[in-house]
């Protein structure tokens, strides 16, 4: 072929476009209409756009919510970008850092003890930031550590809304080995304890991560991703008879944090420059 005939160079790319498959055009128009309704879309939307019946439709969706590329909200029957793309919403979670950095300081500074922002990230749940305590002996994890969900106060605060499903399936993927003789091991046992979290609004650690250590974590809500904030102690320096109003103190930032507004907050950035200098 003479690439300098422009009837040849134009069949060229006519071959070009007729290698299009089908079924990947699709799941992009998928993923761009997902990526385009940050309150999620209907079964009958993504149907429209891809021109399928809903049956098959349903079927993309399906396959593309088993690689953990999109997630069903079960109360509204929508569909979102899951966490699969955690890396391509790398901007959501680095901005959900920032507004949350300060708030973790108040909550150190307020209560004297460490302050962490968790993530569900597949299985585990992964510790995004952590404002230590200044005190000499504290209760603190390493950010970037990981920690199962059924002995930690941020894994039960998060997988408590999730589908029942969802929440059985991590549990026979990973197992629940007993960290300590507080640890929960049965799945029932720790189904019962999602239903407590749900009608408290907050989520206990009671010596099941740590013998010696307590926890307290609330879920953020409004949010695209799944993740909490919790205070970790001490179990002498933090009795139960402090349960509620830690409780009330974390739901406030939680509160404050929940929202769609994706502006970091006034100094975030400056608090995040000092705390990696």
């Amino acid at each position: 072929m003479n690439a300098e005939d422009p009837v040849a160079e134009g069949a060229h790319e006519l071959e070009e476009r007729d290698y299009t498959v089908r079924a990947v055009d699709r799941v992009c128009s998928i993923l761009n209409l997902l990526q385009s309704e940050v309150d999620g879309v209907s079964l009958s939307d993504v149907a429209q756009i891809t021109e399928l019946p809903k049956s098959s439709a349903f079927r993309y969706l399906w396959t593309l919510e088993a690689h953990r590329y999109v997630e069903r909200d079960p109360d509204t029957g929508t569909y979102q970008l899951g966490l699969g793309f955690v890396g391509m919403q790398s901007r959501h979670l680095e901005v959900l850092r920032q507004r949350a950095f300060p708030v973790l300081e108040r909550i150190r500074d307020e209560l004297g003890e460490t302050a962490n922002l968790g993530l569900l990230d597949g299985d585990s749940t992964i510790y995004l930031d952590i404002v230590e305590s200044r005190r000499g002996v504290r209760l603190a994890a390493s950010r970037g550590d990981r920690d199962p969900i059924h002995t930690t106060a941020l894994g039960k605060a998060i997988v408590a809304h999730l589908p029942e499903e969802q929440v059985r399936g991590i549990l026979e993927r990973t197992g629940m080995p007993a960290r300590t003789e507080n640890s929960i091991v049965s799945v029932e046992d720790y189904l019962t304890e999602l239903a407590k979290v749900r009608r408290l609004g907050y989520a206990l650690d009671n010596g099941e991560n740590e013998i010696d250590g307590r926890c307290l974590a609330v879920p953020i809500p409004q949010t695209r991703l799944p993740v909490a904030i919790s205070l970790s102690a001490p179990a002498g320096r933090f009795p139960l008879r402090d349960v509620e109003h830690v409780a009330a103190v974390l739901q406030a930032a939680a509160s404050e944090l929940g929202t769609t507004d994706a502006r970091p907050v006034a100094g975030s950035g400056e608090g995040r420059a000092d705390a990696e200098s």
